[in-house]
């Protein structure tokens, strides 16, 4: 699959690139990302360059996930990550991250607008799936206000480098309201929730 842009003038998703390693390496030296992602611990340079050279690539070339960097469409500087973890029949798992200078305005929010978009558009996907380790509370919020139904917590549903931990699991399906649409642009003085 080729990979494509997806933006609403305020964030900017595409795929990440060999100029962003040192960048990904970076804001993966945050503790909050290291606690509730299964990202490598400690991150490396080397785990960077491969995320990106080798799992982002290998994955939109087999169409088997979808990762996107959240850049910031002021600047371009990325400020997370956003993918789809394709499963078939028509089902995809989301999962993100953000940097926290980035966290609660609001970008993460739009950026999970932006791909189930896509989703349910482009992707012609029926159900996008999410799951978080238990205590996530900003990764809940992001789900919830993009219209995922919280269905449970699967006790120690997950793994975590090794270790067993709980999740939370919820689902939103094409034909579900999505009750939280973002503006294209924000109006003057209003900040954005979540992220």
């Amino acid at each position: 699959m080729e990979t494509f842009e997806l933006t609403d003038g305020v964030v900017l998703l595409r795929a990440p690139g060999p100029a962003d390693v040192d960048r990904i390496d970076a804001l993966c030296q945050d503790p909050a990302i290291q606690e509730w992602t299964t990202v490598p611990s400690p991150y490396t340079r080397e785990d960077a360059a491969s995320f990106v050279s080798g799992f982002v690539g290998d994955g939109w070339a087999r169409g088997s996930s979808l990762n996107w960097a959240v850049r910031d469409a002021a600047d371009d500087v990325l400020v997370g990550m956003v993918g789809l973890g394709m499963e078939g029949a028509g089902s995809a798992e989301i999962g993100y991250w953000l940097a926290p200078e980035a966290r609660g305005r609001g970008l993460m929010s739009r950026s999970v607008d932006l791909v189930l978009d896509a989703a349910f558009g482009r992707l012609e996907l029926v159900r996008v799936f999410w799951r978080a380790f238990v205590g996530n509370a900003p990764s809940r919020a992001v789900a919830e206000r993009a219209g995922f139904r919280v269905e449970g917590e699967l006790r120690l549903g997950g793994v975590q480098r090794g270790v067993r931990r709980d999740e939370w699991v919820g689902s939103l399906l094409a034909t579900d309201p999505r009750p939280r649409r973002v503006d294209a642009r924000p109006a003057a003085g209003a900040s954005g929730n979540g992220g």
